[in-house]
């Protein structure tokens, strides 16, 4: 076994924030000293500059840096995750909202960026993940995994520092944003924006927000990210207990059940989450195209020196299976792809716990095969 090595992480569980400077943006902004945090679960081994067992897990949008949270039943000792084997961190995204600058997080001048922050690409994410990891006094990581916005994240790494891991595992996401998702997301965005509250995205300190809008942009995506057939087995056209939504008048207090149920999920975004970071990370997204500046994307596809995994959903209407097979048909180190089968949507990356157990473990057994130095370790096999 590799030696643990002297760096200075958090404790584990536990959220740290480091500053990285400022940050160059794609489309020539700046986040001026900028700061990310992030989680870390299990041991460091290895070499910072070379071989060693960390494995960056990339979030979707409205995620956060605790694993537990939301990938719990695939992360700990002896799990598919294995905290005994690998030591796993995860960065909350630069523009978000849990610890990492975003549009609500002060400004150097004493206010907050609001309207100032600058719109952020995937590669921006990516750079300033890199910028934390140097920052640590981290080179090298074994491998980059996420699903969703965090697949999109787990594909740039592979195609941006390429020397810098071992080998890539994209869940639930495509080469580029289709029309499709831009015109989802880009209605998401016009509910925040539409809400008087927005003020411009200059509501903070007023003691206003726009939940309205994020509520309903929530409500939007929410659609998108649960399987058609799941929603009508569940919901059908059936009324919320207690509620007639098929009287002489529509009345917003007589609901469907399936409304009911948005709503919800609607609230619960609104108690968590900030707009400002919503619309940002969610336009991100609209930006996503693998092969800007690189000759298209089957070019740049099949420039990828990483072996990489590829994850889709049977189901999913947000990133269809297809987009995956188009990233697996395309990329030449291709280690394989997997096909979760599930009437949940996009949000089965999420959900299908046994299923996605096999897949990872499979990946990182693949992912030592394909690393040399690793295969006398015993991390894993």
């Amino acid at each position: 076994m590799i030696p643990i090595a002297n760096l200075d992480l958090a404790p584990q569980g536990e959220l740290a924030q480091v500053p990285v400077g400022d940050l160059h943006t794609e489309a020539g902004g700046v986040v001026r000293d900028a700061t990310i945090a992030y989680r870390r679960w299990g041991e460091f081994r290895g070499d910072p500059d070379g071989t060693n067992n960390l494995v960056l897990i990339e979030h979707a949008l409205t995620g956060d840096t605790n694993v537990a949270d939301w990938w719990g039943d695939l992360l700990g000792p002896g799990k598919a995750l294995d905290t005994d084997a690998w030591c796993i961190v995860c960065t909350n995204v630069i523009g978000g909202c849990q610890g990492s600058t975003g549009p609500a997080s002060e400004h150097p001048d004493g206010g907050r960026w609001g309207s100032r922050f600058p719109a952020i690409s995937i590669r921006d994410q990516v750079t300033a993940e890199k910028m934390l990891l140097d920052a640590l006094g981290i080179d090298r990581v074994h491998a980059v995994l996420g699903g969703s916005m965090g697949g999109a994240r787990a594909l740039e790494w592979a195609l941006m520092y390429p020397d810098k891991l071992n080998a890539s595992c994209v869940i639930a996401v495509s080469a580029r944003a289709s029309a499709w998702q831009i015109g989802i997301q880009t209605a998401q965005i016009s509910a925040i924006e539409r809400d008087p509250a927005w003020q411009g995205g200059d509501y903070y300190g007023t003691g206003s927000s726009p939940d309205a809008g994020l509520a309903a942009a929530r409500r939007i995506a929410h659609l998108t990210y649960r399987g058609e057939q799941e929603l009508d087995e569940r919901f059908g056209a059936g009324r919320q207990d207690g509620e007639n939504p098929h009287g002489e008048f529509r009345d917003p207090e007589q609901r469907f059940a399936v409304e009911s149920y948005l709503q919800y999920h609607g609230r619960k975004l609104v108690e968590r989450f900030d707009a400002g970071s919503y619309v940002v990370l969610t336009e991100s997204l609209n930006r996503h195209n693998i092969g800007r500046g690189r000759g298209g994307l089957n070019k740049a596809l099949g420039a990828c020196r990483v072996p990489t995994m590829i994850v889709g959903v049977d189901t999913d209407i947000l990133y269809p299976y297809h987009q995956q097979e188009h990233l697996s048909r395309n990329i030449p180190e291709l280690m394989g792809i997997a096909r979760i089968s599930s009437p949940v949507g996009h949000d089965a990356f999420l959900a299908e716990f046994r299923q996605m157990d096999r897949i990872i473990r499979r990946f990182f057994v693949l992912s030592v095969l394909n690393d040399d130095d690793h295969e006398d370790d015993g991390y894993l096999i």
